[in-house]
């Protein structure tokens, strides 16, 4: 909401310079000088970026970072937001999150419709904590009713941040571009050193077998453009319980499973 104020003042005389525009954003408030609004909002090229926008980007990171300090252990679950998937992809999503949650894991999803339906739902089924890090869109993207503590974002950069940032596990299921986007990413973050190793689980060998295979072929044998230590990043498995039975042993060394 945006509200018009004038600072404080030794005077009863306002000038324009003394007034402010203020704009509330994730509970804070920003205020910025009505002189320089015509600065702010002027349009140029595309490649031009606002005081406003930075200021709402900045909101935006720590209303997401401080949302996610509640949660002391948790797994992200990624996949696609369509129900065209099999209804095994959705279940197997439920199930895995089901194990998850009463492991003492926060289950933390988009907070879509479609597998991060399915894991929210596993979630609440078992009685833990179900999460979403959901993105505002023109045609609004709808929070499904399994979630039960959220953040919404209206950049999607600022949200991956959260999304790639809040967990100690990293579980993909089938899904479209979205989904690959942020696979390819963390794989990247994991591979260049910008964050710690953690478990990245691939869920139903049909799906990614292929995907997977020609990263082995093409990039790794053709083209030298990883090396074959990248490859041991992620792990492919077939189904809920080989997912959960993997992360179980993968997460020793963190004492996740206590």
């Amino acid at each position: 909401m945006l509200t018009k104020k004038n600072k404080e003042k030794d005077s009863d005389h306002v000038h324009s310079h003394d007034e402010v525009v203020c704009f509330t954003s994730q509970g804070r408030e920003i205020c910025i000088p009505v002189a320089q609004l015509p600065h702010i909002f002027k349009k140029g090229r595309t490649r031009e970026v606002s005081s406003w926008t930075i200021m709402k980007i900045l909101a935006e990171f720590i209303a997401g970072f401080d949302f996610l300090k509640k949660f002391k252990k948790s797994v992200s679950i990624m996949g696609s937001a369509r129900v065209s998937l099999q209804n095994g992809v959705y279940n197997e999503a439920t199930e895995l999150a089901f194990k998850l949650s009463k492991a003492g894991f926060s289950i933390i999803t988009g907070g879509g419709p479609g597998i991060m339906e399915a894991a929210n739902k596993g979630a609440c089924e078992a009685g833990g904590r179900s999460v979403g890090i959901n993105i505002r869109l023109p045609m609004e993207q709808r929070t499904n009713q399994y979630v039960k503590e959220y953040e919404s974002f209206s950049f999607f950069f600022t949200r991956k941040v959260m999304l790639e940032t809040a967990s100690s596990v990293y579980i993909f299921f089938p899904g479209g571009f979205g989904t690959l986007d942020e696979f390819f990413e963390m794989v990247t973050l994991i591979q260049t050193k910008k964050i710690k190793p953690v478990p990245v689980i691939l869920v139903n060998k049909e799906f990614w077998q292929p995907l997977l295979a020609w990263i082995k072929t093409v990039i790794y044998e053709q083209n030298k453009a990883i090396s074959k230590e990248d490859m041991d990043i992620y792990h492919l498995v077939s189904d809920a319980e080989e997912a959960y039975d993997v992360i179980k042993e993968l997460s020793k060394s963190k004492h996740l499973f206590n």
